[in-house]
């Protein structure tokens, strides 16, 4: 059974003031999650303590498999991953840097070497899987953001604003991954935007964030 992630009563406050204010939702089941609002409304400091990365000032986030509580270890931590706006990329060959989450978790080479093929595929980019990669342009960049997050299989993926730097044409492409994955029916994944037609155009479930808290729209 798939990994299950439950936020509670979340709180987090900075000096402007409450950004989560008793946030809650329960994300259950696959499919495309899109958290919508305004800039500065909470989305991402949601994403980030879901994540794992942030600690909140209250509530809690829990994972769960077959209705069991998990420790967030290292394991748990393997298995989310978040893709910021804007990618870091090693100055290396496009090829090592979707590699580089697989060799530190200790993956055969030959697994290695099925996994980056297949993640470059899926994103559009196995086509210059040996070029380097800092001169890949912004929308490039952002699809092996995507392709190194996908390559580790995660059982969630967060993405926070994942075309908010890049053009209209990447916009498309990133949208159609996007699309691809959700169909796929294999992975949590809950991303961020502030354009609220793109988040009908993609959502399976539609979240708003408003006054620190979300509310569900049909989507």
């Amino acid at each position: 059974m798939s990994l299950e992630l439950v936020a509670s009563d979340i709180v987090k406050k900075y000096e402007i003031g409450h950004v989560l204010d008793e946030c809650s939702f329960s994300f259950r089941e696959s499919g495309l999650y899109v958290l919508t609002g305004p800039n500065g409304s909470g989305k991402s400091t949601f994403l980030r303590i879901c994540a794992l990365l942030e600690e909140p000032d209250r509530g809690d986030v829990r994972f769960y498999r077959n209705g069991i509580l998990l420790e967030k270890d290292i394991s748990l931590r393997r298995s989310i991953t978040l893709l910021l706006p804007k990618i870091g990329v090693f100055n290396t060959t496009v090829f090592k840097n979707v590699a580089y989450g697989l060799k530190i978790r200790g993956l055969q080479r030959d697994e290695i070497g099925e996994r980056v093929a297949q993640a470059l595929d899926f994103v559009g980019l196995a086509g210059k899987t040996y070029q380097k990669a800092p001169p890949l342009s912004s929308g490039e960049t952002q699809r092996l953001g995507i392709a190194r997050a996908l390559a580790i299989e995660p059982e969630i993926f967060f993405l926070d604003e994942p075309t908010a730097s890049i053009d209209h044409k990447n916009t498309g492409i990133v949208e159609d991954i996007l699309l691809k994955l959700k169909k796929a029916e294999k992975t949590i994944v809950i991303m961020t935007t502030h354009d609220m037609a793109q988040a009908e155009r993609l959502a399976d479930r539609l979240l708003v964030m408003q006054d620190g808290r979300i509310s569900e729209r049909s989507s």
